[in-house]
Parts: C-alpha cells; sequence; structure tokens
C-alpha cells in the first residue's frame, strides 16, 4: 500500500479483491480457502467474505471447497484491449511480422518491474510458460523489458535494480553496472537481442514503439529458439523486419520521427 497525500483515498478492500482474484494462477486454477488466505496473507474470514462477493458479482464460483474464475474475468482484458487503440492498430502489423520471419511476435507494456503481453500472435510453444495476452514475465532478463527501461526514468530503473536481479539461467547479467550500461547501449542501439537470458534456449529481439508525443509506449518483439535461429541471424535478418514493423505501428500511432533517422531512438 502507497503512502502520501493521497493516502485518505485507497480504498483497501478494493485492494484485497484483486489481491485474491490474483492468486487465481496456474499453480492455483481452483484453490480453497486456506489455499487463497495463505496466497494473500488475509485471515480465512476476509477471503470468505471477498470470495462470496465475487460469487455474486459473477466473476468465482463455488466448487465444493475449492473455486474457480469464471469467463468473466476476461471481460476486465477485453475492456482493456477495447479502450488501448494501440493494440488494434498493431495487430495487422504483429501478423505480418509473424508471416515473414515464420516466428512468434509480441507487443508488451510495462507494469512495475514486469513485462505484460498486451498483444501476440504466436507460432509455436518456446518457453516452458504458456504465454498468452495478459502473461507478466520479469522486465530485467528480457529484451522487451531491456528496450522499455532503456526509456523508463530513473527510479523505474533503479527500482528494478533495488529488487535484485537473480540468475534466472547461466547466461542472465546479474551485476547491477552491467545491467545499467546495457540499458544505454539499447538506448545508443534502438533494440536489444536477449539470449538465454530469460529461459534457456530462448532469443528475442524488440525495438520500442512510440506515440505521437514521441514516448515509447510499448516494446515489439519477435522470439525464437536456439535450436532454430542465431543472435547473428537476429541481427542480420529479424531486425530490419522488426525495426521496419516498429516504425510503421508507431506511425499509425501518430509518430512522425523515422526510425532510420538518427535522433529518433
Amino acid at each position: 500500500m502507497t503512502s502520501g497525500p493521497d493516502e485518505r483515498d485507497f480504498i483497501q478492500s478494493i485492494e484485497r479483491g484483486f489481491a485474491v482474484l490474483l492468486a487465481f494462477d496456474e499453480e492455483r486454477p481452483s484453490p480453497n480457502l486456506a489455499e487463497l488466505a495463505a496466497a494473500t496473507n488475509l485471515s480465512r474470514p476476509a477471503v470468505r467474505r471477498i470470495l462470496l462477493t465475487l460469487q455474486r458479482l459473477g466473476y468465482v464460483r463455488n466448487e465444493g471447497t475449492r473455486w474457480t474464475l469464471t469467463p468473466r474475468v476476461l471481460s476486465i482484458g477485453q475492456h482493456y484491449s477495447a479502450s488501448h487503440a494501440m493494440i488494434e492498430i498493431a495487430q495487422p502489423h504483429l501478423l505480418e511480422l509473424s508471416a515473414k520471419t515464420g516466428e512468434s511476435a509480441s507487443l508488451a507494456e510495462l507494469d512495475g518491474r514486469d513485462v505484460v503481453y498486451v498483444a501476440r500472435v504466436p507460432v509455436r510453444r518456446i518457453m516452458s510458460i504458456n504465454v498468452s495476452v495478459g502473461t507478466r514475465i520479469p522486465a530485467f532478463a528480457t529484451s522487451m523489458g531491456r528496450v522499455l527501461l532503456a526509456w523508463a526514468p530513473d527510479a523505474v530503473v533503479d527500482e528494478v535494480v533495488a529488487a535484485g536481479l537473480p540468475a534466472l539461467t547461466r547466461h542472465t547479467v546479474t551485476d547491477a553496472e552491467e545491467f545499467r550500461a546495457g540499458l544505454r547501449q539499447v538506448r545508443s542501439d534502438g533494440w536489444s537481442i536477449v539470449a538465454e537470458e530469460l529461459e534457456i534456449g530462448l532469443l528475442s529481439v524488440s525495438a520500442p514503439v512510440r506515440d505521437r508525443t514521441g514516448e515509447v509506449v510499448a516494446a515489439l518483439a519477435s522470439s525464437t529458439s536456439v535450436g532454430r535461429s542465431s543472435v547473428e541471424e537476429l541481427r542480420g535478418e529479424v531486425l530490419p523486419l522488426l525495426l521496419d514493423a516498429a516504425e510503421r505501428i508507431s506511425a499509425d500511432l501518430g509518430h512522425t520521427g523515422s526510425a532510420r533517422r538518427e535522433g529518433f531512438y
């Protein structure tokens, strides 16, 4: 919970309601009351009241001693997509990029210390987790995250570094100074390639998407595996297509600069 002059406007019951909803995940698709209480650090009576409220609203259902989400929760994400023109604008460009590369194409935004997929065209499963719209992954170890952090405020980068850079694989950059230097390089280059830092075998290349003000609002990525490609091939063959797609999405969002012109990045 945040502190400050707007503390009086904070509604804790809403925070707790979302905490319970977010406790339903791949590891807990149908938790019981005790499991939800442990996951949220709330008392069982509090969790029970929240569940009964969510049940009345149609977001969860009771199955004996266990609870599951209902399809109604999908409407939350649907409202986000419907209210964000960028997703609709980007979708045909993702389809075209995926068709040209034969690989998955994704669009992500920064949310705290994570990147969240907001649009995706999957070709094959190349990660151990099932990636779909709404999936969150650590920003620090991904090409999309590196792009978004490269243009993020210093305070955001400081928060990511302060939270730690754990070694997710033997290739993960865990040194803070090396990480910050990498972000400066991404900003200079205008793109990022990350090889096997999030998962062994995963390769990805990303570029920034800008709105009409020139602000970086998303990262566009193409992902593959070491069995299908290499860093050199990504840089030589996929990167030009990715930069072109990112520039076209940015142009559709009203950005008048050019990815090919010095000073755009």
